[in-house]
This record gives structure tokens, C-alpha cells and sequence, in this order.
């Protein structure tokens, strides 16, 4: 069977999938699933557009790193969002309680996917562009992951069988 850490830990940009492939594997192998966004949101009882409306940048990536570095969980998939590998402190906790894979897509696809940024909640200065944080937030991803899957061209399931066969 598989040898996995505790846990398994989804990063990369908005819109590549983490949610929905995290959902897919967590069920696949019998996981618990955690999406890292919603349990930010039930915490601070505000969407994180919100959260980062009324307190700005960096008081949202303080709160976002404050409560990932709290998570203790075993046999769980967790989805983070895109703005984690900020922190060198809650992606030094996600890897040691989780193997990290980085689900990644071309530039090209990702500007077709993430066209509001603001009701998503993303993590950017206002100055910023979406070139902008995908080449800031690549190689910070590439850093940090066991296993990088490229989402490009592939299905939700596709990526759950590459995650697994990398996995395994």
C-alpha cells in the first residue's frame, strides 16, 4: 500500500483545482478532507475578500498562516490556498505533517480560470497582476512540494491517478 505521511497536502495557484481534487482523492482513499479557505472563513466568521477588505494583505496572511500552523489532523487531504507558501512557518508545519504535492498549470490556462479575483478571496497587492503572483508564487511552490503534477491538460480524476500513482 501506499506510504503516505499523516496527511497530504494540495498547493498552487487559484482556480487549478485544489478543492475539487482534494475531494476527489480524500474520498479515493479514504481521507478526511480539509479545505484550509473554508476553515479560515468559519473561524473568522467573514469570506476571505472579506477578511482581506476590512484587515488588508498582510494582516489576512498572518491570520491564514495563525491558523494553518494550528492544524493537527491525521489521514486527511487538505486544500490550501494559493497565498500559503508566503509562509515559511505554516508551509514548515504542512510538510511536516504532510506530503506536499503542487498541482500546477500554465499561465496561459490559469488567466482563462481565475477571472475575479476579488470574490475568490485571492491573496494580491493591489499594484499586482496575475502574471505578477503566478511568477512570484512558482517557484515558492516548486519549493515546497514532494510531488509537482502538471493540471494543464488533464481531468480532476486524471490528477487524482497521477497524485496516486506518485504517491504509491
Amino acid at each position: 500500500m501506499m506510504k503516505i505521511k499523516k496527511n497530504i497536502t494540495l498547493i498552487g495557484m487559484p482556480a487549478v483545482g485544489k478543492s475539487t481534487v482534494g475531494n476527489f482523492l480524500a474520498k479515493k482513499i479514504g481521507f478526511d478532507f480539509l479545505d484550509t479557505d473554508n476553515l479560515i472563513q468559519s473561524k473568522e466568521q467573514k469570506t476571505l475578500s472579506r477578511i482581506i477588505l476590512e484587515k488588508g494583505l498582510d494582516r489576512f496572511l498572518q491570520i491564514e498562516e495563525n491558523h494553518i500552523v494550528s492544524i493537527a489532523c491525521l489521514n486527511s487531504v487538505i486544500a490550501t490556498g494559493g497565498s500559503v507558501v508566503y509562509s515559511q512557518k505554516a508551509m514548515g508545519h504542512l510538510c511536516k505533517i504532510s506530503t506536499i504535492i503542487y498541482l500546477s498549470i500554465d499561465l496561459a490556462m490559469l488567466l482563462t480560470r481565475l477571472c475575479d479575483i476579488t470574490s475568490r478571496g485571492v491573496a494580491i497587492r493591489p499594484e499586482k497582476s496575475i502574471e505578477d503572483l503566478y511568477k512570484e508564487r512558482s517557484p515558492l511552490y516548486d519549493t515546497y512540494c514532494d510531488i509537482k503534477i502538471d493540471c494543464s491538460s488533464m481531468t480532476a480524476e486524471q490528477v487524482v491517478e497521477k497524485a496516486l500513482q506518485n504517491l504509491s
